[in-house]
C-alpha cells in the first residue's frame, strides 16, 4: 500500500479531515496539519495540540474481518518502536492508545472506523508531543526533545511512520 501524502497549514481534526477525504473518493493516505483546533481523543475526550507537535492521521481500506484490539496493538507497537529509536529513555504501552516515557504520556492514538460505497475504513489519528506538552489535571504528560541528544526532525518522524505503516499493510 502506497499512502497518498495530504499536507495541510491547519484543521479542525486530521481524522475529521479523513473521513472528508474517503467520502471524497480516496481509498488511503495520510493527513499531517502544522495546527490542528479541535483535535480528538478517546471517549470524546479532547487532544490539546500545541503547534511544532505531530498531527497525522492515516487512513485506509480493511476487510471485515480484522480485529480492532489486534490492529490496535500493532499500531502501538510501531509507534513505540519509532519513538524508541529518538530517546534514550525506556518507553511503555498504556493501553488501550498511548505511549508512556516515565509514565507521563508522549503519544496517543485514536482509531475509528467509517464505512462508504460497501467499504470498511480504518483511521488512525496519532499525536506525538515532540516540542511542548500540555498541562493535563490528573493525566501528566511529557515530549520527545526532552529525552533526546538531538533536536528530532517532525518530517523525518512523519516519513517513518508512513513508511511503516505503508510496509505493515501492504495490503
Amino acid at each position: 500500500m502506497k499512502l497518498k501524502r495530504f499536507l495541510y497549514k491547519k484543521v479542525k481534526s486530521t481524522n475529521n479531515t479523513a473521513i472528508r477525504l474517503i467520502n471524497c473518493g480516496n481509498d488511503n493516505g495520510i493527513i499531517s496539519a502544522e495546527i490542528q483546533t479541535k483535535g480528538k481523543g478517546q471517549r470524546a475526550n479532547k487532544w490539546i495540540s500545541n503547534k511544532g507537535n505531530i498531527f497525522i492521521s492515516i487512513f485506509f481500506q480493511i476487510n471485515s474481518k480484522f480485529s480492532l484490539k489486534k490492529i490496535t496493538t500493532t499500531n502501538l507497537s510501531i509507534l513505540k518502536k519509532i519513538i524508541s529509536n529518538q530517546v534514550t529513555k525506556k518507553i511503555n504501552i498504556k493501553l488501550p492508545n498511548d505511549i508512556l516515557i516515565n509514565k507521563k504520556k508522549v503519544c496517543g492514538i485514536l482509531q475509528e472506523i467509517i464505512y462508504q460505497n460497501n467499504h470498511k475504513y480504518l483511521i488512525v489519528g496519532i499525536g506525538i508531543n515532540i516540542i511542548s506538552s500540555p498541562n493535563i489535571l490528573n493525566y501528566p504528560t511529557t515530549y520527545l526533545n526532552k529525552y533526546s541528544k538531538k533536536k528530532i526532525n517532525k518530517i523525518k518522524i512523519i516519513n517513518n511512520i508512513k513508511l511503516n505503516f505503508e510496509k505493515k499493510y501492504k495490503g
